[in-house]
């Protein structure tokens, strides 16, 4: 099974991004969580993007707050699918980090989840590679029958209240 690579521009952003390596590790896909900075490790960063495929990867999540470029130089330099996950920080509320992830230039396509939506990127980390993996997919398809029955479930007790 391909890895997926949970890259976060900062320490900081562990809070947040722990939810995505907790997600990946309950569905059985194994993760790597690395620091890299866009613009304080750069060569780094590259380095890594270009190297992914061949070191097992077969999704990237990257996790930047504020200027949050990180997921557009991972995708710059790899042609393997980069979800970008927008950090919230105290002076935009993550609004920042959201454009700055969301709007990229045509070629380098990110595919974007909402401010801190850890457990969403790993999500849709899993599903792109339950694309050819069996298992993952079932995996799948039972957390969803999961959450219809828990809603199911919350909407028969709201009935039993009037």
């Amino acid at each position: 099974m391909k890895k997926v690579a949970v890259i976060m521009g900062s320490d900081s952003d562990w809070g947040i991004v722990k939810a995505a390596v907790e997600t990946l590790k309950s569905y059985g896909v194994p993760a790597e969580a690395h620091i890299m900075s866009a613009h304080r490790t750069p060569a780094l960063a590259a380095g890594f993007a270009k190297d992914a495929r061949e070191n097992g990867f077969g999704v990237i999540i990257a996790a930047a707050g504020k200027a949050a470029h990180l997921a557009g130089v991972l995708a710059a330099h790899t042609t393997l699918p980069v979800i970008g996950l927008p950090v919230s920080s105290p002076q935009l509320d993550g609004l920042d980090a959201l454009l700055a992830t969301v709007q990229m230039p045509s070629g380098i396509p990110v595919a974007t989840v909402a401010i801190d939506g850890a457990k969403n990127a790993a999500l849709l980390a899993i599903e792109i590679l339950a694309i050819s993996d069996e298992g993952l997919a079932a995996k799948l398809l039972e957390a969803k029958k999961e959450m219809e029955a828990g809603v199911i479930e919350k909407d028969k007790k709201l009935q039993e209240q009037y």
